[in-house]
């Protein structure tokens, strides 16, 4: 194994602007004046059809058994999982390190978006039943060692590094996005880098780790990787700042249903979406974002030129 050093992380944006509002679902989001706490501002309605799995995923079996090909894969189609990356004692330090930070266990962490069906009742809840009325939480590596430790972890660093490229890594950001159950909405379909002041050409990798079995049911990842061919695709503000319906309509995805411990590995510019939980059950996930060290950053309005539709005539 090489050694792979990761560099102190940079500055990630959460939420990020787009003229007019936040390119989330925290457009509408509200400061509980009880607790302080965001409360997302709810989202419409979508057609289910914009989620219809063709096939599942490219998985290796652990971590140590991703191959040269699956390497070679993820440059061609942008993804490759791992069905078990984690030892399920990890996963158990990391699920309560993340319910911990929920329960308010560490005061000062405060990145955390609640369900906008937590909207009235908030101020009530008692430290465990938050649990499952929170929508997203982020930038908390450095508040939990449990879920610092999946993102350090030196095998996971050795295949991102293989990927990359580069023996210097930057975790570039770290967000939670939580489906409780009956509650967790979409995620609409838009590529992360659509997020990101990174110039376009960076080599960004998402590591998408479950905590919950996801599965199609709950909102396991989707994936379109015929469309990550197309590079920057436009994205609109719409559901939230995400790629038009109109493009992802009758495409079918690649499911990425994963046990506890199991991950995706994707690329930056690879569309990708969940659907609604819909299940009395959890699927609760952590997500990591590395780059290079010495990628570079461009202005917010560079981004949006690319990724957004202002001044292109065109509609969603």
């Amino acid at each position: 194994m090489s050694s792979v050093k990761i560099l102190s992380p940079i500055a990630a944006q959460e939420p990020v602007s787009v003229a007019g509002g936040v390119e989330s679902n925290e457009t509408d989001s509200f400061i509980d004046p009880t607790t302080g706490a965001v409360v997302d501002g709810g989202a419409a309605t979508y057609d289910d059809a914009l989620y219809q799995p063709g096939m599942m995923a490219r998985s290796a079996r652990t971590l140590d058994a991703v191959t040269d090909d699956d390497i070679q894969f993820y440059m061609a189609e942008g993804y490759v999982a791992v069905d078990q990356a984690f030892a399920q004692s990890e996963i158990r330090a990391a699920m309560q390190g993340l319910t911990d930070l929920v329960m308010g266990k560490n005061p000062a962490f405060k990145d955390m978006i609640f369900e906008s069906k937590a909207r009235d009742i908030l101020p009530s809840l008692t430290p465990d039943q938050r649990v499952d009325y929170v929508r997203k939480i982020y930038n908390f590596a450095e508040f939990d060692d449990r879920l610092k430790a999946l993102a350090y972890h030196p095998k996971l660093l050795e295949v991102v590094h293989r990927i990359l490229g580069d023996d210097e890594l930057v975790l570039f950001s770290e967000m939670a996005l939580l489906k409780p159950p009956r509650l967790g909405r979409e995620k609409p379909w838009h590529q992360d880098q659509a997020y990101y002041d990174l110039q376009v050409e960076t080599k960004v990798v998402g590591v998408w780790i479950a905590l919950d079995e996801a599965t199609v049911e709950n909102g396991c990842m989707q994936l379109l990787p015929e469309l990550r061919k197309r590079g920057a695709v436009m994205h609109f503000k719409r559901r939230d700042w995400q790629i038009c319906d109109s493009e992802v309509m009758g495409r079918r995805s690649v499911a990425a249903p994963l046990k506890p411990g199991g991950l995706l590995f994707f690329d930056g510019l690879l569309p990708h979406g969940t659907p609604e939980n819909r299940t009395p059950l959890r699927r609760r996930a952590v997500q990591y974002h590395y780059i290079r060290a010495r990628s570079e950053k461009m202005s917010q309005a560079d981004r949006l030129r690319i990724f957004g539709s202002e001044g292109k005539n065109v509609t969603c």
